[in-house]
C-alpha cells in the first residue's frame, strides 16, 4: 500500500470513530431511580414524581410537591457532589449536598428573577455531623416520623411530609462537610486538611461561593443556618463570607448555640458554667416531677435564673472562703431548685456537674436522663456509677435518622453511592479548635460580621431541656458581644419546650416554623409569596 492510500485509510477510520462517539454522546443518560412509596403518610413525594436526566453523573434531580400553609409548593431536589476547588482549579474535595428549589406553576425555578427568592445554607455540627438532623428533622420537605419522648415509635420508621419545612419562603441547601455524609477529600488530599475551625469554615465558605456562582444566586437574599457546633461554624463563616468573598448575608440562624466554650466547661477554676446550667437543671427537674407540685415550668426557670445571677454567683466567687453555714444555705436552695439532695450538693462543693446531675436526678428509679434532651431517659448497666455510660437521647435518634437518610437519598432522590453515609463520625478528630491556652470563642466573629454588615439579622433557637448547649449560656454570650442596642434589635431569641433538637417535639417544631417565617419577613423584604 502506497503512502497516499495509507493516509486516506487513516482519515476514513478517524471519521468513523468520531461519528460513533458523537452518536454515543447524544444518547440520554439513565434517569435516577424514583420513589416506590405511594401513600401520602409514608412517602415524601406524590405519585407523579419524576426524575430528570442530568449533565453531571454526580447529581440526581427529581421534582415533587408539598403542602405548606395551605398552599401547594412545587420544588426541585438536587442531590449530589460539588467540588471544592484549589486556586489552580483542581478539586481538593467533593461535598455532598441536597438542594431544594421552589418551582412556579409552569415548572420554572422561582429564583430566576434576581433577588426574588432567598436561599438558606444549612449544616449541623459535631464536629463530625452530617446535615441529616436539620434535613430530615427540621426543615427539609420530608422528615422521619419517630415519635417523641414518652411516645417513641418502633422500627421500621416512616418518612412523612414535613409540615414545618421552610420551602415556601426559602430555597434550602443542606451541606455535609468533608468526612461527613458522602463528602470526602480527593485522592491527592487528606481529610485531616479540613478538620479544624478555620479549615472547615474556609471549605464551607468556598462551597457557598461556588454554589452561588454556578446557580446564579448572587443577587438572592442569603442565609446560613447551623445547629450545635454548626453555630460555631456559622459565626466564623458569616465573618469569612463577608470579608473573603463579599457574600453579605441577610440572616444567621443559630439552633442550640455554642459560641463561647467557656460557658459550658466545668474545668477547675472556671465557675461561669455552673450558674449558666442551673436554669436547664431546674427545667429538667420540673419535667421529671422532682420539684414541688405547685411550681410551674416558668416559675422553676425564673427562680433558677434569679438565683444563678445573684446568690449562687456570689457563693461561687467566694470559693472555699464561704462560711459553712452559708454553704449549707446555698446547698438547700440548690436542692429546692434542682431536686437533688442537699447533702449531695454539699459533697459536690456546690458544683452541679451536668454529667453527674444526669445520673443523680433519677437514681432512685435506676434511670439516667439524656444530654441532648433531658426529657428522654435510659438505663445504665451500672446503676451505682457517678456518670452515665451513654446518652439515651442520642440512642433513640441514631437508628431512625440513619435508616431514613440512607433510604431517602437512594430511593427517593435517586443518588446512588456504596460509600457509607457518615451520620455522625469520630473520624474528624483530632479537631483543631484554633485555641491556644484559652477557650474557643467565636462570638467576636459574629460581632464583627454584624458591625461590618449592620443589616445582618440573627435568630437564636433554644431548647429548655438541652444539657449540651444550655439556653442561659447562649443568652449570656449574646449579652457579652459588645453590641449596641440598635444591633440587638436585629436579634430574635426563642425558647422551646424541648431539647437540643427541638424539632423532635411536634409543638416546638411548628412553633419554630412560625417564628422563622417572621424572621425571614423582618430580615428580607423580598421573600417570595
Amino acid at each position: 500500500m502506497n503512502p497516499l492510500t495509507r493516509l486516506t485509510t487513516c482519515w476514513l477510520l478517524l471519521a468513523m470513530i468520531s461519528t460513533a462517539l458523537a452518536q454515543e454522546a447524544s444518547r440520554p443518560s439513565p434517569e435516577p431511580s424514583q420513589s416506590s412509596a405511594a401513600e401520602a403518610d409514608t412517602a415524601p413525594v406524590d405519585d407523579d414524581t419524576k426524575a430528570e436526566e442530568t449533565e453531571d453523573d454526580d447529581v440526581a434531580v427529581t421534582e415533587s410537591v408539598i403542602t405548606l400553609g395551605g398552599k401547594t409548593i412545587r420544588y426541585r431536589a438536587s442531590a449530589g457532589m460539588q467540588p471544592l476547588l484549589a486556586e489552580n482549579g483542581e478539586a481538593r474535595a467533593n461535598i455532598f449536598h441536597v438542594a431544594y428549589e421552589r418551582l412556579d406553576e409552569d415548572g420554572n425555578l422561582m429564583a430566576g428573577e434576581p433577588g426574588s427568592r432567598p436561599v438558606t445554607f444549612c449544616f449541623n455540627g459535631g464536629p463530625g455531623s452530617s446535615a441529616v438532623w436539620l434535613h430530615m428533622g427540621a426543615w427539609g420537605p420530608v422528615r422521619v416520623d419517630m415519635g417523641d419522648a414518652g411516645k417513641l415509635k418502633p422500627a421500621p420508621w416512616k418518612l412523612v411530609s414535613n409540615e414545618a419545612s421552610l420551602l415556601d419562603v426559602s430555597d434550602l441547601v443542606f451541606i455535609d462537610p468533608v468526612t461527613t455524609g458522602y463528602s470526602r477529600s480527593s485522592e491527592d488530599h487528606d481529610d485531616g486538611d479540613f478538620h479544624g475551625l478555620e479549615a472547615d469554615a474556609n471549605a464551607v465558605a468556598e462551597f457557598i461561593r461556588l454554589y452561588l456562582t454556578r446557580n446564579e444566586r448572587w443577587l438572592s437574599p442569603k442565609y446560613i443556618a447551623g445547629e450545635s457546633y454548626g453555630t460555631t461554624r456559622a459565626a466564623a463563616l458569616a465573618d469569612r463570607l463577608q470579608r473573603r468573598h463579599g457574600v453579605f448575608l441577610n440572616g444567621v440562624i443559630l439552633v442550640s448555640a455554642i459560641l463561647d466554650f467557656q460557658t459550658t466547661d466545668f474545668a477547675p477554676g472556671n465557675d461561669v458554667a455552673n450558674p449558666l446550667y442551673l436554669p436547664t437543671l431546674a427545667a429538667t427537674a420540673w419535667y421529671h416531677g422532682k420539684l414541688a407540685d405547685d411550681v410551674s415550668l416558668e416559675q422553676a426557670i425564673q427562680r433558677a435564673e434569679a438565683y444563678a445571677s445573684n446568690q449562687y454567683l456570689v457563693a461561687l466567687y467566694q470559693g472555699s472562703s464561704l462560711p459553712e453555714s452559708q454553704q449549707q444555705a446555698v446547698a438547700r436552695s440548690l436542692a429546692t431548685l434542682t431536686g437533688l439532695p442537699a447533702d449531695y450538693i454539699m459533697r459536690s462543693n456546690l458544683h452541679l456537674y451536668p454529667s453527674r446531675f444526669r445520673k443523680e436526678l433519677l437514681r432512685d428509679e435506676r434511670r439516667t436522663v439524656g444530654r441532648l434532651d433531658s426529657r428522654f431517659t435510659g438505663v445504665d448497666a451500672d446503676a451505682a456509677s457517678d456518670r452515665p455510660a451513654y446518652d439515651p437521647s442520642y440512642a433513640v435518634i441514631q437508628g431512625p435518622y440513619t435508616a431514613a437518610m440512607n433510604h431517602y437519598v437512594r430511593v427517593d432522590l435517586g443518588f446512588e453511592s456504596d460509600v457509607p453515609y457518615e451520620i455522625l463520625t469520630g473520624r474528624v478528630h483530632p479537631w483543631d479548635m484554633n485555641a491556644r491556652n484559652e477557650y474557643l470563642d467565636v462570638s467576636n466573629r459574629l460581632t464583627n460580621a454584624m458591625l461590618f454588615n449592620p443589616d445582618l439579622h440573627v435568630f437564636l433557637a433554644e431548647g429548655l431541656y438541652d444539657l449540651a448547649t444550655p439556653f442561659a449560656a447562649a443568652e449570656y454570650t449574646l449579652r457579652h458581644m459588645r453590641l449596641e442596642p440598635s444591633f440587638l434589635e436585629h436579634v430574635m431569641i426563642k425558647r422551646y419546650e424541648s431539647g437540643h433538637m427541638m424539632y423532635l417535639h411536634d409543638e416546638s417544631r411548628s412553633a419554630m416554623r412560625r417564628d422563622l417565617l417572621d424572621f425571614y419577613t423582618t430580615s428580607s423584604a423580598d421573600v417570595a409569596e
